[in-house]
């Protein structure tokens, strides 16, 4: 390449919106088996504005809001989903691009091609519990420019704008993830909290997908929204659900939100059924009666390790039009405290996502 620097966001600790840092860094060198890709859009996650906050580590018990509130956020050691989380770094694990160059060993095939990163990588093979996360535990997408494994990039064709796809990665991943570690059939019925979020939508659409009655909880104002993309009935976040629906009336739930709805979600299940969560947005701390879970036969599932044909599956099902993306809105790279202010007003249904200049 010509230019050897790219703009980047850099998060340079724990704290607030001054971590973000809009700096001229160098641009990754591959090495064998890598790929450079040239970011096209990248997408917003809670887990972007949780690592900055150290909202991983064991000491915090608020919710990502209550957090972000507080002036006195310090670095926590074990505030990373690994370990200690390596500042300064670049954050970012969504990304559509286009392969600019390839490494040795890696096929002329991918050189061009509009492409999504798979940003969960299981270095050491699908049987083992290890993994590594783009944008947490390496540098990721909320730059010009991003390198990974080329076995971690798929090829999409589909008609969808860069930003589109942009949303696609991390809440469509994570959700089918959950959908397939729970293993939801046709014909059941599955609540979702939190429904109009990034993955929480993502998880309507592909649990309709799958053949399901979709239960959704979100805000009063996003409910026209959340029907639109497939939920069968929308309830909001402070109606009781157990006058609503009836104890043992859901066979899976899929719970990101926990905090102080939490207890309701276990009567909710029928026996056998199954519980399954990859984040606590409103709160880690939650009140648990082990009666619930244990005279009912509950199962709960804890996700973060995506399975084999999880990724896979998800560019099918965009090149075959199962599934339409939800772009809430676009911003440049360069306004990222001011899209991460706005995520966190949690007023919009789908994704945030980042533009990185083109020059």
């Amino acid at each position: 390449m010509a230019r050897n620097t790219m703009k980047a966001i850099v998060t340079t600790d724990v704290g607030g919106y001054e971590k973000l840092a809009y700096r001229e860094v160098p641009i990754p060198e591959i090495m064998k088996g890598e790929v450079l890709i040239k970011v096209l859009a990248a997408g917003i996650n809670n887990t972007e504005i949780n690592t900055r906050l150290g909202w991983y580590s064991s000491s915090v018990t608020e919710s990502t809001n209550q957090i972000s509130s507080n002036e006195n956020v310090t670095q926590n050691i074990d505030g990373g989903w690994n370990e200690k989380t390596p500042f300064p770094f670049i954050q970012g694990t969504d990304c559509c691009g286009q392969v600019v160059s390839i490494g040795e060993g890696v096929d002329n095939y991918l050189l061009g091609k509009r492409v999504l990163i798979r940003p969960c990588i299981r270095e050491n093979g699908f049987k083992s519990q290890e993994s590594v996360w783009m944008g947490s535990d390496f540098n990721g997408a909320f730059a010009q420019y991003v390198k990974v494994r080329a076995s971690e990039v798929f090829p999409v064709t589909c008609d969808w704008t860069d930003a589109e796809l942009g949303t696609i990665p991390c809440a469509y991943g994570t959700s089918e993830n959950m959908l397939h570690k729970a293993a939801l059939n046709a014909g059941e019925t599955v609540l979702i909290t939190g429904a109009s979020g990034g993955v929480g939508s993502a998880t309507v659409q592909l649990a309709k997908r799958r053949g399901a009655k979709v239960v959704a909880i979100a805000g009063d104002e996003k409910h026209q929204a959340v029907k639109a993309i497939g939920a069968d009935s929308v309830f909001g976040r402070s109606v009781d659900l157990l006058a609503e629906l009836g104890e043992q009336s859901i066979d899976v739930v899929v719970d990101n939100v926990a905090g102080s709805g939490f207890p309701s979600m276990l009567k909710l299940l029928k026996r056998g059924g199954r519980f399954v969560s990859s984040g606590a947005i409103a709160g880690p701390m939650v009140d648990l009666d082990m009666r619930n879970l244990y005279l009912k036969d509950i199962t709960v599932i804890g996700t973060t390790l995506w399975d084999e044909p999880v990724f896979p599956r998800i560019v099918r099902y965009i090149e075959q039009g199962e599934i339409r993306p939800l772009l809430a809105k676009t911003f440049p790279l360069s306004s990222i405290a001011e899209a991460q202010e706005e995520f966190l007003q949690k007023k919009h249904v789908g994704k945030f996502v980042l533009i990185p200049p083109t020059d």
